[in-house]
């Protein structure tokens, strides 16, 4: 079943609900920053911003401060509810650090998360039915021209060759597999082409959006470029997605709630440590700060 929602996973509050959507632009030179009389080291700064790509050095570098700000709030509270860490192993075998054993333990204490109701369920599934459906399924072959991502005449003489072949099986589609042993790149060649049955996720994005539109039953009229080079596409049957009932779906429903109002709480209980505490460097509290929001 293709994922309907991305929500927030929660593992890290200081990593997930530390970001602004602030003004790329006219960001402050960085300034000491001191948390409740706690520096946070500017080598610590600079280790994460490793963890915050941004466009300018110096937006990853607020971004990484904001985090670092946000894991000592929460550290500091720990403390002073005399939290004392009790470290888990996740599934595959990481030990958690004592001080993210401290956050984890703190968040699972001091931020309460109510479980939706059938009745908020249901009402998401009312309001966003298109969105609940399983994926179209294409049966596929393929040719594929190969040619380097940056290589401009490459491109140019497999986009030549793709659209002769597009041509040539407008005419004689019979010569499909003959073509696909000539020249294509893929291991499909050895079986004129073939890709069996293909659904969301299983290629890459420019291949499948072509599918959307491509002509059932007769090569496409234009090759498809993905990274890869240019694709001679032959969709021979395509199968409706269905509409998923509300059963199969509530499962999925009632998690996206749960971390939709998980990160909302969050950010709650981080802005209201923050309004506590005497920050200085940096700006947690103007109207742009998802924190205080």
């Amino acid at each position: 079943m293709t994922t309907l929602y991305r929500g927030d996973q929660t593992g890290n509050p200081a990593a997930n609900l530390s970001g602004c959507s602030a003004k790329p632009a006219n960001l402050p030179r960085p300034q000491p920053i001191v948390v409740n009389g706690v520096t946070v080291p500017r080598a610590a700064i600079a280790r994460e911003t490793q963890n915050h790509p941004a466009a300018k050095p110096i937006e990853a570098w607020h971004a990484a401060a904001r985090a670092l700000v946000v894991r000592e709030l929460l550290l500091q509270e720990a403390r002073r509810l005399a939290i004392v860490p009790a470290p888990i192993t996740d599934a595959e075998g990481r030990r958690e650090t004592d001080e993210e054993a401290m956050i984890r333990q703190l968040v699972e204490q001091e931020v309460v998360t109510p479980e939706p109701d059938e009745a908020a369920c249901r009402r998401v599934y009312a309001t966003q039915r298109l969105r609940f459906r399983s994926s179209d399924i294409f049966e596929v072959r393929h040719i594929l021209v190969a040619a380097a991502p940056h290589d401009r005449e490459a491109r140019m003489a497999a986009r030549a060759v793709a659209e002769a072949a597009i041509v040539t099986l407008a005419a004689e589609p019979e010569r499909f597999g003959d073509l696909a042993t000539l020249h294509s790149a893929c291991p499909s060649r050895t079986v004129g082409g073939a890709l069996g049955q293909v659904s969301s996720g299983q290629t890459v994005p420019q291949f499948e959006a072509a599918l959307a539109t491509a002509p059932v039953g007769t090569v496409a009229p234009e090759p498809v470029e993905t990274r890869y080079g240019f694709h001679v596409v032959f969709v021979d049957r395509r199968i409706e997605g269905q509409e998923l009932t509300y059963e199969m779906v509530a499962g999925q429903i009632a998690r996206w709630l749960v971390a939709r109002s998980r990160h909302a709480a969050l950010r709650q209980y981080i802005g209201l440590l923050a309004g506590r505490a005497t920050i200085t460097g940096i700006d947690l509290k103007g109207a742009t700060s998802p924190l205080v929001q």
